[in-house]
């Protein structure tokens, strides 16, 4: 076989394997919208990935022999990083503990971004002049965005690990960060349209240093509590940085992958900002969250401890019993021992209902991976618009790890800087119970109204030690069964 048919028929083995690629991520996407599906999604859209990566090394065979030093050269390049990229993947995601997966996330998000501006940056430090206009601009856009969202994404990380604590605001931010923000896609405009491609590498060196800097300026301003939001914006703008990347590429994987992923994220990210009743710029440009300085005024009444085991028989008694877990549940690793407890009041007759908050743990879906995890069955995992009108007939509302997504004030204190944010109704419940481990404020900062309410007890301790003490109460009544 000539050398012409062998690079046809790599082409076509190519062409042929990214449509099925592009079809196994779209596929594997859809299945993501369900929990029941999720996981069997996960697994479709990483045999999609599988199967562009190998796809890729067929290329070998669909250039000519003149490229054949480096292709050669490339080839062991690319094996060496897939090597270096899958040990890492595979030894961090093992270890990984759930409370850490939006780091992960984050970091992830971030790899992704800087895989996009990698690839614009081969191509604008490309003199061949080979790219047209339109696709210099695109290249030029998405290794802006990649950029971008390597940096804030590695910031977002230090912001979920604790790395970085509170927030970076000085007089004038904003006019700092729109004068950088412009500057970069000025010079980045200015290399493809006046330079053409053929920019001294100083200037296309300084276009990216840039876009990185700008990440990070745009990111630290942005308090702790709007952390799911920027996670999923960068997760967006990963996405169409690939996709851009893909057309400068001519590669149908990468434009479809990429097409996916940016409106996927998109749209998690406006549901997410509409789930807190505020517009994606609000997030990224106000003052919201994690300032702790903000007047709040008094508090009313007092904070009201009561015995874990106490707490557990009222809710034995109780006929209806919502649950809302947070971040804290997900620190004490408490779910599995929830999940006992609550099969021991169903079992004793009580409705148990979870009830989730869209922004509740620190990225989209974080509470109900974690509930999955221990098992627990989906038909009882409600979204907060489909279960906030039943805390009024709850007997007990037991919080257990969650702070700003139970907070009254969001409803009715205008001076509170989380106001106007949908909240889980839990101070409609006959009665309230908080597992907390003390008497901190939330992620965002603000005083919890909630733990002050007549209604209201505070269970204190590690989650999964209360939950212990709640078990063992129960089990009590029962004779130990």
């Amino acid at each position: 076989m000539d050398n012409l048919s062998t690079a046809s028929i790599a082409s076509l083995i190519i062409d042929v394997s990214f449509f099925s690629a592009a079809f196994l991520f779209i596929y594997g996407l859809k299945r993501m919208s369900s929990p029941v599906t999720a996981a069997s999604g996960i697994r479709v859209a990483g045999l999609g990935m599988l199967v562009a990566v190998v796809a890729s090394f067929l290329y070998v065979f669909s250039v000519s022999d003149a490229a054949l030093p480096y292709r050669t050269t490339n080839v062991i390049l690319a094996a060496v990083a897939l090597i270096i990229g899958l040990g890492w993947a595979w030894t961090s995601g093992k270890k990984v503990e759930m409370t850490a997966m939006p780091q992960m996330v984050a970091l992830y998000n971030g790899m992704g971004g800087g895989a996009a501006a990698a690839i614009g940056a081969i191509e604008l430090f490309r003199t061949s002049g080979q790219h047209t206009l339109i696709p210099l601009v695109v290249t030029v856009v998405g290794s802006l965005i990649g950029a971008i969202s390597l940096s804030g994404s590695l910031i977002a990380w230090a912001k979920l690990d604790g790395r970085i604590n509170g927030v970076w605001r000085v007089k004038g931010l904003q006019l700092i960060n729109g004068t950088f923000f412009f500057a970069t896609l000025a010079l980045g405009l200015y290399i493809a349209f006046v330079e053409h491609g053929h920019a001294p590498v100083w200037m296309t060196a300084a276009f990216f240093i840039l876009a990185l800097i700008f990440g990070v300026l745009m990111t630290m301003p942005i308090g702790g509590a709007d952390m799911p939001v920027v996670i999923s914006l960068y997760n967006a703008f990963t996405g169409l940085a690939v996709g851009f990347e893909g057309f400068v590429l001519q590669n149908p994987a990468l434009m479809i992958a990429g097409m996916v992923v940016g409106s996927a994220g998109t749209l998690l990210t406006l549901l997410m900002a509409k789930a807190m009743n505020r517009s994606v710029a609000n997030v990224i440009f106000s003052n919201f969250g994690a300032a702790g300085d903000e007047e709040q005024g008094e508090m009313a009444g007092s904070m009201k401890p009561v015995d874990a085991g106490d707490a557990g028989i009222n809710m034995r008694y109780a006929s209806k019993v919502i649950i809302a877990p947070g971040y804290g549940l997900a620190v004490a690793q408490a779910q599995h021992k929830l999940f006992e407890f609550v099969k021991l009041l169903q079992d004793a007759g009580v409705d148990v209902k979870f009830a989730i908050h869209p922004v509740a743990g620190r990225m989209p879906g974080h509470m109900n991976v974690l509930l999955a995890e221990a098992g627990v069955p989906y038909d009882i995992i409600m979204d907060m618009e489909d279960i906030n009108g039943e805390f009024k007939e709850a007997d007990v509302a037991i919080v257990i790890g969650a702070n700003d997504t139970v907070n009254p004030a969001a409803r009715t204190n205008k001076s509170s800087p989380i106001y106007g944010m949908p909240i889980l109704n839990v101070d409609m419940a006959k009665q309230v119970y908080v597992v907390k481990r003390g008497q901190g404020k939330g992620y965002s900062g603000v005083e919890n109204e909630l733990f002050f309410k007549d209604n209201t007890n505070m269970v204190y301790g590690d989650a999964q030690k209360v939950m212990v003490q709640m078990i063992q109460a129960v089990k009590s009544l029962d004779g130990g069964h």
